[in-house]
């Protein structure tokens, strides 16, 4: 389906795409669909019918923030939407922040498990503050990871209560609200004015028991995204349109919601 907004897409530099992407893949026992560049992305793209992909970058030390800015800067496009990281224990954490905003950057990427931190860590919430006064978009990967020992950092229940605490805070939760959380997304999550986007969530839940997330959440509040290269955005598309959902909401997902949260 032509127009699609991909939420939740990675890529690397170039030199360094072909090392990373093995790494990971050994690490999470899991095999991509991409090598790992953005040229590789946009040819997915391309066939997929995808017109921008949100690249989100995650930066596993503090230092790594000026290097991610920069080829953030490089990259960006009409098509390519990118959305560094800041690392929680970066001491200049709230002038990133602003710095980011002022070179026009939508939102940021933050990851509980490859960061090590919980998602209500205390030290953070100058930073939820300052988000949500500035309008900026917080992506955090949401749930276990499959890469890591099952610690609940970014769980649905800590999910609602820095929602709560933060209403104005663009939070979307990936992978559904909570990879293989799913029992805890619809106690806790659903019917919440939350964005959740659905990868990770298509290969690993039944129709019956998706139908049911995504009927009875906020439609405005629901996303497309792949986690790609991890999944393929052809096979998303198509697996997200077997479900049978109304148009108007697949419409939504898959273009319009993105579309007025990103501003495009």
């Amino acid at each position: 389906m032509a127009g699609a907004i991909d939420i939740h897409t990675h890529a690397f530099p170039d030199p360094i795409a072909h090392i990373a992407i093995p790494a990971l893949e050994r690490e999470g026992k899991i095999k991509a669909y991409l090598n790992g560049t953005v040229e590789d992305l946009l040819t997915s793209m391309d066939v997929s019918g995808v017109a921008s992909s949100v690249v989100c970058s995650i930066a596993t030390r503090p230092e790594q923030f000026q290097p991610i800015l920069d080829w953030s800067k490089t990259i960006r496009s009409e098509r390519i939407i990118p959305f560094p990281s800041l690392h929680p224990e970066d001491p200049n954490l709230l002038d990133h922040l602003e710095l980011l905003y002022n070179e026009g950057f939508k939102g940021l990427k933050m990851h509980p498990y490859y960061q090590n931190y919980f998602l209500d860590d205390y030290n953070l919430f100058a930073l939820y503050e300052r988000m949500s006064e500035l309008g900026m978009i917080l992506v955090i990967h949401a749930g276990y990871d499959i890469a890591y020992p099952r610690i609940r950092r970014a769980d649905p229940q800590r999910i609602l209560d820095i929602s709560q605490q933060f209403p104005e805070l663009k939070l979307i939760a990936t992978h559904l609200g909570g990879w293989d959380e799913w029992e805890d997304v619809r106690s806790l999550l659903t019917g919440q004015p939350i964005y959740m986007e659905i990868s990770f969530a298509l290969d690993f839940l039944d129709q019956i028991r998706l139908r049911d997330l995504l009927l009875n959440h906020p439609p405005e509040y629901l996303l497309f995204g792949t986690d790609s290269p991890w999944s393929d955005q052809a096979t998303t598309i198509k697996m997200l349109a077997r479900l049978g959902l109304p148009a108007p909401l697949l419409e939504s997902m898959l273009s319009g919601n993105a579309r007025r949260l990103l501003t495009l």
